[in-house]
């Protein structure tokens, strides 16, 4: 059988993992920059967010049937991972490039800053698009054996996981602020602040763009369609309603879209929580190094982030033992409670989190559960989306990678739209609005408040956010998929005929 060579996966793994760092910078760090740092009102925020949730309903699965129209002597996704990363940087870079919206400013100043945000956000969102539906697409055309499929993927998700260095941006930008301020002459807070998120955006985003032209540079299509037969943009949307197991897994992912705001939110609840808004100060201490709170929060990032590092690792090996839809519903089911546990502790523990070691390792161990959950779902939901491009194949005789991996693409960014728009409403129902935001901000620098104990209200509705909306989420994902019918011996069946048939020749 064809499959990839070292070279190839490691080339690949590269730019994945380059491509995910861009994404959360802009998914988290930019997300936390429109709200807390430009301060746009949540109405105009959660505005630009609907937009493009809209415009990807339609420009995903578009961009996924160009990818399954493309023919070249490099394949059909080759071409745009070699061509899309230099956009994507630029794309990146333009949304953090604006101005900070101010309650007394003339209209035509708040429309421009709005409208730039909106704009340049969308604009990538499309980019990124572009790029990331030929990544994942090409997975299931490096190789005709399913094991190795299997494992790019297993190690796609857990490299996945290295993009959350993206998210650091969000919390090395207020440790340096001071420094950037510094160079630029900058003595306002909130300027010093915008200042430093956008002078790490634009080195961690080009940084992060020359890993991701890796993939292009390295990665070949192995695999060849049995046929030259395409689809209109219609068809393409019929093909990927009406192939059943597909449609499970793509209404499952969007049900379950409440999760993904331990990715978006987590981050913001432990900057102000743990540390008050100022990571450097509160780690500085004012006797030297505060070793226990580095100590606290290290154990609750590790919870955060461990668990979907470690599932990423394991669940491929568990689905060797264990059916696919009874461990994705697994995941689902038991998966919420750890997340239901989440508020629970924080009404329990309250400011303990902070001043207490064995509060901080129950919160970091019921994390952990938690993150694994979704770490276990987010490689399930690849190699599960993999098999339905079989399944498409083997019935009606057309890969549609490009069409299939687009409705991850699009459950990708739903889903974070979902989870912002949620927050955004939960946050207007407590006004932890912008000018609110400033005012704290402006108080938790000049050190005469806590947020843990003079923000309290808005405490609890930061772990709200990462507690119940993602445990309801995941009880209702189970639903769709109960009756998934795409098993692991009916997949295998359908790979080893598309195998002889391909080796043999046939048409």
């Amino acid at each position: 059988m064809k499959t990839y060579s070292k070279k190839e996966l490691t080339g690949y793994l590269v730019g994945l993992a380059g491509q995910n760092i861009i994404y959360n910078i802009t998914s988290a760090a930019l997300m936390f920059y429109f709200q807390s740092v430009i301060f746009l009102p949540a109405m105009a925020y959660s505005t630009i967010v609907a937009i493009a949730r809209v415009w990807d309903a339609i420009n995903d699965p578009m961009m996924g049937n160009i990818v399954d129209k493309t023919h070249t002597k490099w394949g059909k996704c080759k071409p745009y991972l070699l061509f899309v990363p230099a956009i994507v940087m630029v794309t990146t870079i333009l949304p953090f490039i604006n101005q900070q919206y101010a309650v007394g400013d003339p209209t035509w100043k708040k429309v421009l800053i709005v409208g730039w945000a909106g704009f340049s956000y969308i604009l990538w969102g499309m980019s990124y698009t572009a790029g990331d539906i030929p990544l994942w697409g090409v997975t299931s055309l490096m190789t005709e054996n399913e094991k190795d499929r299997a494992k790019v993927l297993a190690l796609a998700r857990i490299v996945a996981s290295v993009g959350v260095i993206g998210m650091l941006v969000q919390f090395v930008a207020p440790s340096v602020k001071g420094v950037i301020g510094n160079i630029f002459h900058i003595e306002d807070d909130a300027t010093q602040l915008q200042y430093s998120f956008i002078v790490l955006a634009i080195v961690v985003t080009i940084i992060a763009s020359v890993l991701f032209q890796f993939a292009g540079l390295s990665v070949k299509e192995k695999v060849k369609q049995q046929t030259e037969k395409t689809y209109t943009m219609k068809e393409n949307f019929g093909i990927m309603w009406k192939c059943r197991p597909f449609r499970q897994i793509l209404v499952s992912g969007i049900l379950r879209s409440p999760i993904q705001l331990l990715s978006t939110s987590a981050l913001t609840l432990v900057i102000y929580y743990y540390f008050d808004n100022d990571p450097g100060r509160a780690l500085a201490g004012e006797n030297g190094l505060n070793l226990s709170l580095i100590l606290k929060v290290a154990i609750i990032a590790i919870g955060i982030f461990g668990g979907m590092l470690v599932a990423s690792a394991v669940t491929p090996a568990m689905t060797q033992k264990i059916e696919k839809k009874k461990l994705y519903n697994i995941y689902s089911i038991i998966g919420a409670i750890p997340f239901g546990l989440v508020l629970v502790l924080y009404v329990i523990f309250r400011e303990k989190l902070v001043t207490s070691m064995a509060a901080s390792i129950i919160m970091g161990v019921v994390f952990f559960a938690a993150s694994w959950a979704m770490g276990g779902l987010n490689v399930l939901q690849s190699v599960m989306i993999a098999d339905c491009v079989d399944y498409e194949e083997y019935h009606n005789g057309v890969r549609p990678d490009g069409v299939f991996f687009s409705g991850q693409s699009f459950i990708t960014k739903l889903s974070a739209g979902i989870a912002t728009i949620i927050q955004g409403a939960v946050f207007s129902v407590v006004h932890w609005s912008d000018e609110v935001i400033k005012a704290a901000n402006d108080a938790l620098a000049e050190g005469t408040a806590s947020f843990a104990v003079d923000y309290e209200k808005f405490a609890l509705a930061m772990f709200f956010l990462v507690s119940i909306p993602p445990m309801i989420g995941l009880i209702l994902s189970a639903i769709p998929t109960l009756k998934y019918e795409l098993t692991n011996e009916k997949h295998a069946q359908i790979l080893s005929s598309l195998n002889a048939k391909r080796n043999s020749g046939e048409e």
